[in-house]
C-alpha cells in the first residue's frame, strides 16, 4: 500500500487586521505595526477627569504640538516590546562586562585624583538628572496622543532609569563596593551651588503640563549634557589617563545616539504635517530657543566646576555643544532666536 503526502496551502482571507488594511492595504503587516498602529483610545471615555474637566482623559489638546494623523510618526527603530527588551538586555549586559573588567583590573582605583573627584563631584550626581528625565518621559507616555509617540516615550522613560542604574553601578564600583559615593552624589545634587541651576531647570521641566514642551526641553538639555559629559570628557579622559571613565561614558553616548533616532523623527513629523506643520514650527522655535538658553546657563557652573578639576576646556565645550545643537535644529527646519 502506498501513501502520497500532499501539501495543501490555505490562503488567509486577509493578511492582517482590518484597521491596518484600511491604512496600508491588504498586505502582511510587521509586528511593530500590529502592536502599535491605531491603538490610541479615541472613544467611550465615560467621564472627564476631575483634575482637568476641560479635556478628555485622553486628548490631543494636552500639547500645543499636534499631528493631524498621529501615525504619520513611526519609530524608525521599529521597537515594540520584544526587540526593545532584547536590545536593552544586550546593552546592559555589555555594560556589566565593562564594569567587570574595570573591577577586575582595579582601574577605578588607578584614576588620577582629579578625575576621581570629577566622577564623584560632577558625573555621579547626574543619576538624579536621569531619574527626573524618566518622569518627564513617563508624563509624555501618559498624556501623549498616538501610540507610536507614547510607546517611544515610555521606552525612553525606561531607558532613563537604566541610565541612572549605569551611573549608580559605576558609583558603587568606584567606591569599592560601598554606596558612599552615591550618598555624596545626592548631597551634591541637593546642595552644591554648581548644580542648583540645573536642578531648577530640570524641576521646572518636570512640572510642565504640556508633554510636548517637556519632551522638547528635555531633549535640548540632553544634547548639551551628553555632548559635554559623555563625548567631550570622554575624549579628555583618554588624553588624561582616565580610560576607565571613557569606558563608562561610551555606553551612555551610545545610548544617546539611539535616542536621537526617534526624537528627530518626531520633530520631522511635527514639521511636515500638512495642517499643523506651520504652527508646530512656531511653537518649536519658541520652545527650543528658550530651552537652549536655559540649559546652557544651567550647565555653565557645572562646566566651570569640571574645568576646575581636570582643566579640560569644558566651558568652551559647552558653548560648542550649544552651537552644535543650534545647527542641528536649524537643519531640521527649526528657527532658533537668541534671548
Amino acid at each position: 500500500m502506498q501513501f502520497e503526502l500532499r501539501t495543501q496551502v490555505i490562503e488567509p482571507q486577509r493578511k492582517t487586521f482590518h484597521h491596518l488594511i484600511d491604512r496600508y492595504g491588504d498586505r502582511p503587516a510587521s509586528r511593530y505595526e500590529e502592536g502599535t498602529i491605531d491603538l490610541q483610545a479615541t472613544a467611550n471615555y465615560h467621564y472627564r477627569p476631575l483634575w482637568g474637566p476641560d479635556k478628555e482623559i485622553y486628548d490631543p489638546a494636552y500639547s500645543v504640538l499636534r499631528l493631524t494623523d498621529a501615525y504619520s510618526f513611526v519609530d524608525p527603530r521599529q521597537y515594540y516590546y520584544a526587540p526593545y527588551v532584547t536590545s536593552r538586555a544586550d546593552m546592559h549586559e555589555a555594560f556589566g562586562a565593562t564594569l567587570g573588567y574595570l573591577e577586575k583590573r582595579g582601574l577605578f582605583a588607578r584614576l588620577p585624583q582629579e578625575w576621581a573627584q570629577l566622577i564623584e563631584g560632577v558625573v555621579l550626581p547626574l543619576r538624579h538628572y536621569e531619574a527626573a528625565a524618566q518622569m518627564i518621559g513617563a508624563h509624555a507616555a501618559r498624556f501623549g496622543w498616538g501610540t507610536t509617540i507614547t510607546q517611544a516615550a515610555a521606552y525612553s522613560a525606561f531607558d532613563r532609569i537604566g541610565n541612572a542604574q549605569i551611573l549608580s553601578r559605576a558609583g558603587i564600583s568606584f567606591g569599592g563596593g560601598s554606596a558612599s559615593p552615591l550618598d555624596a552624589a545626592k548631597s551634591t545634587w541637593l546642595d552644591d551651588e554648581a548644580f542648583q541651576p540645573l536642578r531648577k531647570h530640570v524641576e521646572l521641566t518636570l512640572v510642565e503640563k504640556d508633554w510636548g514642551k517637556g519632551l522638547v526641553a528635555l531633549d535640548v538639555t540632553d544634547q548639551l549634557v551628553y555632548a559635554l559629559l559623555y563625548t567631550h570628557l570622554d575624549e579628555a579622559a583618554l588624553m588624561g589617563g582616565a580610560g576607565s571613565y571613557s569606558l563608562v561614558a561610551q555606553h551612555l553616548s551610545g545610548w544617546f545616539t539611539d535616542q536621537r533616532k526617534w526624537v528627530d523623527a518626531l520633530y520631522k513629523a511635527w514639521l511636515a504635517d500638512p495642517e499643523t506643520g506651520a504652527i508646530n514650527a512656531e511653537h518649536l522655535s519658541a520652545i527650543v530657543s528658550k530651552a537652549l538658553a536655559d540649559a546652557q546657563a544651567a550647565l555653565a557652573p557645572i562646566a566651570a566646576k569640571a574645568d576646575g578639576l581636570v582643566n579640560a576646556d569644558c566651558t568652551a565645550a559647552l558653548a560648542a555643544a550649544a552651537d552644535q545643537a543650534r545647527a542641528h535644529f536649524s537643519s531640521l527646519g527649526i528657527t532658533i532666536t537668541e534671548a
